[in-house]
């Protein structure tokens, strides 16, 4: 059986694999068998647990697919008009640039590798600032803030943008 057959966990992998979303993908199925494991790895999935599970082993592998780097290295992440490297933590516009914070690098990252995804304050405290941290939704607010501010100071047309009651996405407008 192909993984482009049926409208399953298989297809939603390998689709997002074909267009260059690289954000991690966890199978939780109850399709056990070695050959449908190994069908839902080659079609994109990072990750393969089967039901019954425990709840401490999900946890453990969310975690572990969240400390994977989606960068090599030496690469640069880019959305609209912004560039953010790595090994600066610097946000580029065109010609002006401006150094990120740890935090304000992170959440851009976080964007980047989501675009398209709206996050809720929830999520982006848990990538951010870790699930055992005391950090609270005013973190993510006041964080925004400040990375906003240097996305504007970059004269970016990007844009964080809240989305009421859910969360925050990155946008890019060309004709601001």
């Amino acid at each position: 059986m192909s993984c482009c057959r049926i409208k399953t966990g298989f297809n939603i992998a390998k689709e997002a694999r074909e267009k260059g979303i690289k954000t991690p993908i966890l199978m939780l199925t109850a399709k056990s068998e070695l050959d449908d494991k190994v069908m839902g790895l080659d079609c994109g999935a990072d990750d393969y647990l089967t039901k019954p599970f425990m709840t401490k082993e999900l946890l453990a592998r969310l975690r572990a697919l969240s400390r994977r780097n989606i960068n090599t290295p030496d690469s640069t992440l880019a959305f609209g008009d912004i560039i953010i490297n790595p090994n600066t933590s610097a946000l580029i516009c065109g010609e002006n640039s401006v150094r990120l914070s740890e935090k304000e690098f992170r959440i851009l990252e976080y964007l980047i590798a989501n675009q398209g995804q709206i996050l809720t304050r929830e999520q982006l405290a848990v990538k951010i600032w870790g699930y055992e941290s005391d950090a609270e939704y005013n973190n993510v607010e006041v964080y925004m803030s400040f990375t906003r501010k240097k996305l504007n100071f970059v004269k970016a047309k990007t844009e964080i943008k809240a989305v009421r009651g859910i969360g925050y996405e990155l946008r890019y407008d060309d004709h601001v």
